[in-house]
């Protein structure tokens, strides 16, 4: 088995036509194909949680919750990325059966290796999309839960969030107790 290297150039039609092929994922930013870190239980863990959570609640409303394998475009042939949970209620993006275009709330679990990108990068171009809402930072080393909200002005409000407390996710009028999210997730005690 040859080993690719992490980050490969290719066109947009490469890309679309290459990664349909690959048994991982791959981000697309101006070219430059970035391939998706391999996560951990735990991080599949509240990723599920989080859907599940999500999908129950918006069941009966015209949402549509998706999970890993689906794509954000954040700029057409452009910037593509894989956010752990996505969540659009807007029409549009029923016309199109690869990519979210219009989401209203986006959540990314985070890792050691990707929580620099998420937290920065990825958060500066999600923040490009004017159907957001709100994005959501899940830690998984520790129950804390971080969310950014796009106020009326358009001006991002933190909040955090832990194990005891409960989310209201404005975009989709929902609450969450946070320990529903991290369900079967076990944190190691730290000695003092």
């Amino acid at each position: 088995m040859v080993a690719l290297p992490d980050r490969l150039l290719m066109t947009y039609e490469e890309y679309i036509a290459w990664e349909s092929t690959q048994e991982m994922r791959h981000e697309f930013c101006d070219g430059e194909v970035i391939a998706m870190a391999g996560g951990t239980r735990d991080h599949n863990r509240a990723s599920g949680n989080f859907f599940k959570l999500l999908d129950n609640a918006l069941a009966d409303r015209p949402c549509e919750v998706y999970i890993a394998d689906v794509k954000v475009q954040v700029k057409p042939k452009r910037k593509y990325f894989y956010p752990d949970v996505v969540v659009t209620c807007d029409e549009r993006d029923r016309n199109d059966a690869l990519v979210v275009a219009f989401p209203c709330l986006i959540i990314e679990v985070l890792s050691p290796s990707t929580e620099g990108f998420d937290r920065g990068f990825k958060f500066s171009q999600y923040r490009q999309f004017e159907t957001l809402q709100e994005y959501v930072l899940v830690q998984v080393e520790q129950p804390v839960v971080e969310v950014f909200q796009r106020n009326g002005q358009g001006q991002w409000v933190f909040f955090e969030y832990g194990l005891s407390d409960r989310l209201f996710l404005k975009s989709v009028n929902v609450e969450i107790a946070v320990s529903d999210l991290y369900q079967q997730i076990q944190f190691e005690q730290k000695i003092e």
